[in-house]
């Protein structure tokens, strides 16, 4: 059965009547801090928790909303808190069938309402028990008469009326069986073979939930004296889960004075987890967990420690990173419904991973989606590295409003604040996937985007070499960028080549010679437009790969209105570049080189439009890069 969606009502602070759907997979609620996420995972957690936990009990006094708790408590009438609505799956519906012996029609949903004063109440799901004794008499061998008579029949409390005559081969164990449905059925059920239904089939397979906070991490000692008292600690939940996990007893380590045994059980279990941890932290993969048994007399204690392997040190478990241990103490605790094969869990996870670097966050959502095959999962965050942006129909929205909390869809969502970590998500992915790639060719600026993508798009329809699809061009915003650029990609083990104007200022070309000696990028990733151009000099940029002719075309239909056309005859070429040689017409330091990009790309053109050395230029300098990477 998967939860389909849930209605909640007067629970803490949410005070008004509210409808939220529920993937079938993973649901992310995000909203700032104080807006009602814990609180809707708790109701939920509370429905049907997965052990005997007081925590997880209705409580009027504890979670009745306040400004209201006196009314209601001298009031007669109960208060629904939730409405849970399951999906029945196919195969549950066969499992009714072939324990029935006939095929009805049965509702695709069960609803199970929760009150504050235990008038809970469920659904029927539409099984008419008429209709059932219509289709049962078939396969029953019985008189004529008894058919008519059961046919007839509206319930299964009728069968016990007829009386057997010959022929009625079946009739006494086919009213045996009714009577132990109907004499089953409470007061408040109209249908006997509904309750039954229900108790044998569905509420049996209805998901259990399990909650998991920050308050679940492990510390690095544990006292077993108190694990053996029953404490209810929550820090001792997990503690009491790891020793269940290893099959030890508090008990057994306190009359013990040998603790070898016990150690060796725990670390075998350690290992599990961690191996099942590693698939998912990618962090630091160089960590070991050690156990010891301290006897301190009366009290005997159970150190947790994590060594590093590089390092060859220990620290205690809560010393460590706390990303790490909400790690480790989340596999801890999930072990030990994983150990429960006989039902089906939903986990409710309050701001997982709230401790995690951005990149582990990842690998946490990774994790997730592997756990959400067989787990519906619903978490809370107001992490935007914890909503996945290529799935915000995921993402419900939470806040805090003068009337209570309000949880709507992301698309209805207004709030800014509530709204920023899906902004922010989202503007990271767009980031992400339209400037950066797996292989990126780093230039200065757009202009140099624009003359690349047309050069290469007129290059590849006429058959020549182009740029490679799988490169991606990232315009940087100016040469002091682009070392900066370098180092951030290096950290996401990108490949990264830099297409550059050949250096005239000691600042920028030291920066770049810097990032070789160190390592960062290698000299031969670093290309310069010089190498590909005719001009015969030292210097150049990415228009001197152009004629000067085919430039100062361009130039003058791009600046017409502010400049007289420039002729060739009016270049000093004793200057390196196209671009310098114009400056001095124009008497300018600089103009703006995009202008003249961006009227190329108005133009449309084709090969026609350019030399064939320029195509030549262009091509060479594309074969050049693609080899790179």
């Amino acid at each position: 059965m998967k939860l389909t969606k849930v209605t909640v009502n007067k629970y803490k602070s949410i005070l008004k009547e509210q409808t939220v759907a529920i993937e079938p997979d993973i649901t992310t609620l995000v909203g700032m801090n104080e807006s009602g996420k814990t609180s809707f995972l708790q109701a939920l957690a509370k429905t049907n928790y997965f052990n005997a936990d007081d925590d997880f009990k209705f409580d009027t006094t504890q979670d009745y909303p306040r400004n209201e708790l006196v009314d209601f408590e001298n009031d007669e009438d109960d208060a629904v808190i939730l409405k849970c609505t399951y999906e029945i799956s196919q195969a549950l519906k066969q499992k009714i069938h072939d324990d029935l012996g006939v095929k009805l029609v049965l509702s695709s949903n069960l609803t199970i309402t929760y009150n504050y004063k235990g008038n809970n109440s469920v659904t029927e799901i539409g099984v008419i028990e008429k209709d059932f004794l219509s289709e049962k008499i078939n396969g029953l061998v019985l008189s004529a008469e008894t058919k008519k008579l059961l046919g007839s029949a509206n319930s299964l409390a009728e069968v016990a009326t007829i009386t057997a005559i010959d022929g009625d081969i079946d009739l006494p164990t086919f009213q045996a069986y009714a009577k132990v449905i109907a004499d089953a059925k409470p007061a408040n059920w109209s249908n006997a073979l509904n309750f039954y239904i229900y108790t044998k089939f569905l509420k049996p397979n209805q998901p259990k939930f399990w909650y998991f906070d920050d308050y679940y991490h492990l510390g690095g000692k544990i006292n077993i004296n108190e694990l053996n008292n029953g404490s209810v600690d929550e820090k001792l939940k997990t503690a009491k889960a790891l020793l269940e996990l290893a099959r030890i007893k508090p008990a057994d380590i306190i009359s013990s004075t040998d603790y070898e045994r016990f150690v060796a059980l725990l670390e075998a279990s350690s290992n599990k987890i961690t191996n099942e941890i590693f698939k998912y932290w990618s962090t630091n993969k160089n960590l070991d967990i050690e156990f010891r048994i301290q006897d301190k007399g009366v009290i005997k204690y159970l150190d947790i420690r994590v060594k590093s392997q590089r390092h060859k040190i220990s620290l205690p478990l809560d010393r460590r990173s706390k990303g790490f241990n909400w790690f480790f103490s989340f596999i801890v605790w999930f072990s030990k419904i994983q150990a429960d094969k006989s039902s089906d869990y939903i986990l409710l996870l309050d701001e997982p991973g709230l401790n995690l670097h951005a990149s582990a966050q990842a690998d946490l959502l990774r994790f997730f989606e592997d756990l959400s095959i067989k787990y519906q999962i619903i978490y809370t965050t107001h992490s935007p590295f914890m909503v996945e942006s290529d799935k915000l129909n995921r993402v419900r929205t939470v806040l805090e409003t003068d009337e209570g909390t309000v949880i709507s869809d992301s698309i209805q969502e207004k709030d800014p604040n509530t709204l920023f970590p899906l902004q922010a998500a989202l503007g990271y992915d767009i980031a992400q996937n339209l400037f950066i790639s797996k292989n990126n060719l780093l230039v200065e600026g757009p202009a140099d985007l624009l003359y690349l993508t047309i050069m290469s798009n007129i290059l590849e329809t006429n058959k020549r070499t182009a740029l490679n699809d799988s490169i991606t061009i990232v315009p940087v915003g100016g040469l002091d960028k682009v070392t900066t650029f370098i180092s951030l990609l290096r950290g996401s083990k990108l490949g990264v080549v830099c297409l550059l104007d050949t250096f005239t200022d000691q600042k920028g070309k030291q920066r770049v010679s810097d990032l070789i000696q160190q390592k960062i990028i290698k000299e031969k990733h670093i290309r310069f437009f010089n190498e590909f151009a005719n001009n015969g000099k030292a210097t150049a940029d990415i228009e001197d790969l152009f004629s000067k002719e085919e430039y100062l075309k361009i130039f003058n239909l791009a600046f017409e209105k502010e400049y007289p056309e420039i002729k060739i005859t009016d270049l000093d070429s004793s200057l390196d570049t196209i671009l310098k040689q114009i400056n001095k017409v124009i008497g300018k330091d600089r103009f703006n080189h995009y202008r003249p990009a961006n009227k190329l790309n108005q133009l449309g053109v084709d090969k026609s439009y350019f030399s064939p050395a320029t195509l030549d230029n262009f091509e060479k300098m594309f074969i050049e890069i693609n080899k790179l990477f």
